[in-house]
């Protein structure tokens, strides 16, 4: 979307917001800082980096109050669960949210005017037009001009990106989002070996569950893990490659993989702050406390 509205075959967007967890790949950074100098910059549209802080170190930190990430948890009887998901909310909503207030001059807790509103773009295409939904605040109005303006479903959108000298778009998401499917953790793992070593002595560091929740003595009744085989990381299967992958090392746009299952592939558009494919309902109440 930022591509077409600084070449204008969208209109002109006054800001770009991006929320930042402080746990993302190197490439998403590199690709943010290559979008701001090639396309926002030239286009005079400002790219904001916002953040509620580092979601890796917060989760580590047994003084802070940690919102807690989808854990895959094996309960002591063996039972597998998952825990809620809230780190969408607090490291990627919540700092968009305060950023927009400030941009219409009404931080919080001031009070908006009714009718003070800004039009907020979300990149969904046409292949998951039922997730286009209205904000759930009166001064953001979302739009979708992916689907509404362009008619573009994810093939289009990737064929537009290869045109552009985009290909290599990065999903956005944490390094140790537990939404990865086995290729994006080999991708880790093969590509960047000091990441790979991060990931996996994160998981090994959460295995009993929060340290705030630790610390108070109110360990998980489990463990927690990072892949959903609910094994270490450093031993889970990743290197299992599925007919899914396979097929999709075929196919000409590469990623572009609809009927690939999530073992394999993850969670389709990584870590979108209003459209998280990751909408499961916990076994588990929180990441200090299980059931």
């Amino acid at each position: 979307m930022l591509a077409l509205s600084a070449e204008g075959t969208l209109p002109k967007v006054d800001y770009a917001i991006f929320a930042d967890t402080g746990w993302e790949p190197k490439a998403v950074y590199d690709h943010l800082d290559r979008l701001e100098k090639e396309i926002a910059g030239p286009a005079g549209i400002p790219i904001f980096r916002v953040s509620s802080g580092n979601i890796r170190a917060d989760a580590l930190d047994p003084d802070h109050r940690f919102a807690s990430m989808p854990l895959h948890i094996l309960n002591k009887d063996g039972r597998a669960g998952m825990t809620r998901r809230q780190c969408t909310g607090e490291y990627k909503i919540k700092p968009i949210k305060k950023k927009v207030r400030e941009l219409l001059g009404y931080p919080y807790p001031t009070r908006i005017p009714k009718g003070v509103f800004v039009e907020q773009w979300v990149g969904i295409s046409t292949d998951e037009f039922h997730r286009a939904k209205d904000a759930d605040v009166r001064y953001m109005r979302n739009r979708h001009p992916l689907i509404t303006d362009m008619n573009w479903s994810r093939s289009d959108c990737i064929r537009y990106l290869t045109s552009r000298g985009l290909a290599g778009t990065p999903k956005s998401s944490c390094l140790g989002c537990p939404f990865h499917g086995n290729a994006q953790w080999r991708h880790i793992r093969d590509t960047s070996p000091e990441e790979w070593q991060d990931v996996v002595e994160f998981d090994a560091a959460i295995r009993q569950g929060n340290a705030r929740a630790n610390a108070s003595g109110n360990q998980l009744l489990g463990q927690a893990f990072l892949h959903r085989s609910r094994v270490p990381l450093s031993d889970a299967p990743i290197d299992h490659v599925t007919a899914a992958e396979w097929a999709a090392r075929q196919h000409q746009l590469g990623d572009e993989t609809p009927d690939a299952d999530e073992a394999e592939h993850g969670v389709a558009d990584g870590c979108s702050p209003w459209a998280c494919r990751g909408e499961v309902e916990p076994v588990q109440g929180d990441f200090g406390l299980a059931s």
